[in-house]
């Protein structure tokens, strides 16, 4: 019974919250599947292109040097550096430790890792899986606040290295994943596509037509048949009769011009990256390297170093002291390129024979000197001095200037 004053309740009322079944299914056709991060390293490119980057990461030595009077003077024997590119301390060791962390870094929310402290000294670091991070945060848009929970318990941001891409509030990023859903979805399908094809021996799909129905036990022997066609595990042949008739309803790889579309796909990902195409494909030249280290590795770079320095060191260490990657390391895969570089160095003066030997893990030979040729002169700016060692003189300029004031005056 209903009152008149009461509104009738209709089971797709347009007022309510109540769906009708026609926006279901329009919403789940029109819907894009979100793969996961294990389905996006299944993807060839995104797994050659995190390889690439995060081998060149962990392949790179992170320094710590102090700033004394704008001369940068590297801190050695510190413990946090040891950390950062040996031993974290923790069960992955500093290759596999940077490797898990750039995954996350493109994958997922950030890559995260403890730092675990007694008072102020760095003990270990730990990476922490992005899938066991959440973050609550304040309300108000300008002082931004947050703090993280893992499996619930909750830490201050200082207590983490934070390792984030295109994050807005500096609690969690935001992964390819979310930015570019629909390429990835559709590369990830089409290895899928590709799978069914090969279980099903490359055999289209469709369906039978008959004259007039068949009963039960011809369907059921007609679908046992058609099971082991596309079974691929053995020879079987399909005898269509009583005027039976396969209509197809797919078409194939090469219909769909499906290896063209996966090479157009492979390309478009790894400018999601900044990464040429050929360095996956292995045939990049130098100057593709080049661009890749520049476009693709050195954001990266910069953001482990900004995180690292915001982390790691002491209010009163940041002033004075920063972390950065020692990227020379990049030019030792290629010794006659190395050698050239040095050469330059040493020619123009500002690297002597012992700096360069040691960074060639090369014992020191005690050579502390700076080669001059007899044509050089030589100004000291501070004390207005030349030296000629052609001639082996000393002259002041501010003398010289003022005998010329003198010369000319008389």
């Amino acid at each position: 019974m209903r009152w008149p004053w009461q509104k009738e309740k209709r089971a797709f009322d347009t007022e309510g919250k109540s769906d009708t079944a026609d926006d279901v299914l329009l919403r789940a056709l029109l819907s894009r599947g979100t793969i996961t991060k294990e389905q996006a390293l299944n993807i060839p490119s995104v797994e050659s292109c995190i390889k690439f980057i995060a081998d060149t990461v962990s392949m790179l030595p992170i320094k710590l040097y102090r700033d004394n009077n704008g001369k940068a003077e590297e801190v050695k024997n510190d413990v946090r550096v040891g950390l950062l590119n040996d031993d974290p301390r923790d069960t992955l060791d500093a290759v596999q430790f940077w490797r898990a962390i750039i995954t996350d870094y493109f994958l997922g929310k950030g890559g995260y890792a403890y730092i675990n402290k007694n008072l102020n000294n760095v003990i270990s670091l730990h990476y922490v899986d992005e899938t066991y991070i959440s973050t609550i945060k304040n309300t108000d848009p300008i002082f931004k606040d947050y703090k993280i929970l893992v499996n619930g318990k909750g830490y201050w941001p200082y207590e983490f290295i934070k390792i984030l891409r295109n994050t807005k509030d500096g609690a969690k990023g935001v992964s390819i994943i979310e930015e570019h859903s629909l390429i990835l979805s559709v590369a990830y399908n089409s290895l899928i596509f590709e799978e069914t094809l090969v279980k099903k021996g490359g055999n289209k799909k469709g369906f039978i037509k008959s004259p007039k129905k068949l009963s039960q036990e011809a369907m059921d022997a007609l679908k046992e048949a058609w099971r082991k066609l596309y079974s691929n595990n053995s020879e079987n042949v399909v005898i269509l009769n009583d005027g039976l008739d396969f209509q197809e309803s797919s078409n194939t790889s090469v219909e769909m011009q499906l290896n063209e579309n996966k090479e157009t796909n492979s390309g478009e990902i790894c400018k999601i990256f900044n990464i040429p195409e050929n360095i996956i494909k292995g045939t990049a030249s130098k100057q593709e390297y080049a661009n890749a280290f520049k476009m693709g590795v050195m954001p990266v770079l910069k953001a482990i170093e900004c995180a690292l320095n915001r982390e790691l060191l002491l209010e009163t260490e940041k002033d004075s002291f920063y972390f950065a990657f020692d990227t020379k390391e990049i030019l030792k895969g290629d010794i006659k390129e190395r050698f050239e570089a040095y050469k330059t160095a040493l020619d123009a003066n500002f690297m002597q024979i012992d700096e360069v030997r040691y960074m060639e893990d090369l014992p020191a030979l005690g050579l502390n000197f700076i080669k001059l040729g007899l044509d050089t002169v030589l100004y000291n700016p501070k004390t207005g001095e030349i030296y000629t060692p052609n001639t082996n003189q000393v002259q002041n300029v501010d003398k010289l200037k003022g005998g010329d004031d003198d010369k000319s005056g008389n």
